[in-house]
């Protein structure tokens, strides 16, 4: 899909915060409410904007202990990524999941309520999935930075 700069400066701006108005849009990117909700309409059924969401300040909520998390497996045979992948999206504590190249073989993000549960849910992760080797745990401090948003630079001007 074709994106023109109206439809990445609103990217930005909903990437920045999805509950402003299609008013509040219109104003700041110079169109209409009208136009800026066909143009999010479009963006949404094309698949530019994948979901919206909001952000919940863990400790909040009692999950303060955040974890990043190497993980390697076995063997790579297909079936057994394909149940690891599934194991993983289901886990609602296991923020992302991410398929990588290097040392580790997947790099998770889990929240967790303490310690004990952080254990619990690894020791499931281990008794369900045979192919997991090892993991190694790096617990956060605090997070310095926390978000999803993808820059969408703006087309260059000739």
């Amino acid at each position: 899909m074709e994106l023109d700069d109206l439809d990445r400066r609103l990217l930005n701006l909903v990437q920045g915060d999805a509950s402003q108005t299609a008013e509040r849009l219109a104003e700041t990117v110079g169109l209409s409410s009208s136009a800026v909700q066909r143009r999010l309409r479009r963006l949404r059924e094309t698949g530019v904007i994948v979901r919206e969401t909001a952000i919940v300040d863990p400790k909040c909520i009692g999950n303060p202990i955040s974890c990043v998390v190497l993980l390697q497996i076995e063997r790579e045979r297909p079936e057994m990524l394909s149940q690891l992948r599934a194991w993983l999206k289901a886990q609602e504590h296991v923020q992302q999941a991410f398929f990588v190249a290097g040392d580790a073989d997947f790099i998770l993000v889990v929240t967790a309520a303490d310690t004990d549960a952080y254990e619990a849910l690894m020791a499931r992760l281990v008794s369900e999935n045979p192919n997991v080797k090892r993991f190694t745990t790096y617990f956060a401090f605090c997070a310095v930075k926390r978000g999803l948003a993808i820059p969408v630079p703006l087309s260059p001007q000739p």
